[in-house]
């Protein structure tokens, strides 16, 4: 039989090393990463069986990255996290993830929890969600092409960060943004990583969604940030 591919997904060194050792030892294949771009790489190079995701990350959390994996695949995920109390516990399970361990946790416990879990059933394909459009008043977000067309069908045209912030907002709708984490979510396309250059950011993207006299849903909430403010859809 294949070895289970399991993908680690943990910034410390050290508990890295020793993870994928632990894991390589009792006859798992492991790819490792430090961050969301690392992991998102190694998600795309191979197939995945189980993803052991840390939650206190840099740049985007696992929280955030348990979401937007659930919007992908059905693999199972462990937390594996220094935030072990129950809310945390609550809310990792409740984003989608199959299991939660509590750092510091021993490989013999690791070992065994990835094991209990690769003998689930696993989820229905229609379980998941797998979205290529986003939809919101009239507007239709086509996500492998990352394009925008308007009520009326044409297309237009978004940079790559304006693109971003657009599916960053329609994935939380209804919820306000902070500032810092709409930051955090276009750094990788902002020259300019500040308060400022977000603010020009939702101001071009509000110009470009404003047509036939309505006003783009995008709100500000003052000294907080932005929530758009309408139905989203994933057919």
């Amino acid at each position: 039989m294949t070895a289970p591919n399991i993908l680690l997904v943990e910034d410390d060194p050290q508990l890295r090393t020793l993870v994928v050792r632990a894991l390589k030892e009792n006859g798992f294949t492991v790819r490792a990463a430090a961050a969301a771009p690392e992991m998102w790489a190694a998600f795309e190079s191979a197939p995945v069986d189980l993803i052991l995701l840390d939650v206190m990350l840099p740049g985007t959390n696992g929280f955030d990255l348990c979401r937007a994996l659930r919007q992908r695949t059905a693999a199972p995920i462990i937390f594996i996290s220094a935030k072990g109390s129950e809310t945390d516990r609550v809310v990792g399970l409740e984003l989608g993830a199959d299991d939660y361990l509590a750092k510091p946790f021993g490989t013999r416990e690791l070992i065994a929890r990835v094991r209990a879990v690769l003998r689930r059933p696993p989820l229905a394909d229609s379980a998941v969600r797998k979205p290529d459009r986003i939809l919101f008043d009239g507007w239709t977000i086509v996500l492998p092409r990352r394009e925008l067309l308007s009520p009326t069908g044409a297309i237009v045209e978004l940079t790559g960060a304006e693109f971003d912030l657009l599916v960053a907002l329609t994935d939380n709708a209804g919820r306000v943004i902070a500032r810092e984490r709409l930051i955090e979510l276009s750094r990788a396309r902002l020259g300019d990583s500040s308060d400022r250059s977000v603010d020009v950011l939702v101001s071009r993207l509000r110009r470009k969604l404003s047509s036939a006299g309505h006003e783009a849903p995008i709100l500000t909430v003052r000294g907080v940030g932005y929530m758009l403010n309408t139905v989203v859809e994933r057919p």
